[in-house]
């Protein structure tokens, strides 16, 4: 089986090696766990490390926000920006409670990320985050929608990440519980302070690490300690 390293430090080596190729994988996590640094750690690396181009799509925040909020990691994002290895690009969805306008808004998306996909031949991709699809659908269609949206990344080719928040739980892990079955693969981040950690929820194709392991947050980005298990009570 091909795999994708994401590069983040001590994680490769939960997931034997790396993510399946082409799969889709859900980040979830509370508020400040680190789903956003993840997403963006995978990009950098896949271009420092494996010289693989990547797109990092955001569906709420403006790329100079997200540049800020990357400013404290020693990434040079500018860098690989300027060799055109990362692109950063948020999508103009607008806000529309007409479910129809909503679909067709998010077919044109797709169509423009496909095409910055293949002009930059990336191999890797990001999504930041699902949650925001709770804005326009109810929870009676956004299973069907995410469904449609997941399949058609597929399509691209691309090794994709997705976001979602989720309540600081080990019994729940998506915004809206429909997320996880429509993707390959789920890693959840808990975040109780101080305490950090990490676990592979699944990953079809593969075996992986099935513990809970701490990580912390560093100037290089998130890094893993696959040697050190965390008690499940740890994130109540």
């Amino acid at each position: 089986m091909e795999r994708v390293a994401t590069g983040i430090p001590g994680l490769d080596e939960l997931l034997k090696g790396g993510i399946p190729k082409g799969s889709s994988v859900l980040v979830s996590g509370g508020p400040g766990a680190g789903k956003s640094i993840f997403s963006m750690q995978y990009i950098v690396e896949g271009a420092r490390l494996y010289n693989e181009c990547g797109l990092y799509v955001s569906i709420e925040s403006n790329p100079k926000n997200i540049l800020w909020d990357m400013a404290s990691f020693n990434w040079d994002i500018k860098k690989f920006q300027d060799k055109k290895m990362i692109n950063i690009y948020r999508m103009k969805m607008g806000y529309n409670k007409d479910y129809k306008l909503v679909e067709d808004k998010i077919d044109e998306e797709l169509e423009i990320i496909a095409s910055m996909l293949k002009e930059m031949n990336a191999k890797r991709l990001v999504i930041d985050s699902t949650t925001s699809f709770g804005i326009w659908f109810d929870k009676a269609i956004l299973r069907a929608m995410l469904f449609k949206f997941v399949d058609y990344l597929k399509e691209l080719g691309c090794t994709t990440i997705l976001t979602s928040e989720m309540p600081n739980t080990k019994e729940k892990f998506s915004a809206f519980g429909v997320e996880e079955f429509i993707v390959d693969g789920v890693i959840v981040l808990f975040f109780t302070p101080p305490y950090r950690s990490i676990f592979v929820r699944k990953m079809r194709g593969t075996a992986h690490d099935k513990n809970l392991h701490p990580f912390e947050i560093t100037d290089q980005g998130l890094i893993v300690k696959p040697k050190e298990t965390v008690l499940w009570e740890a994130t109540k």
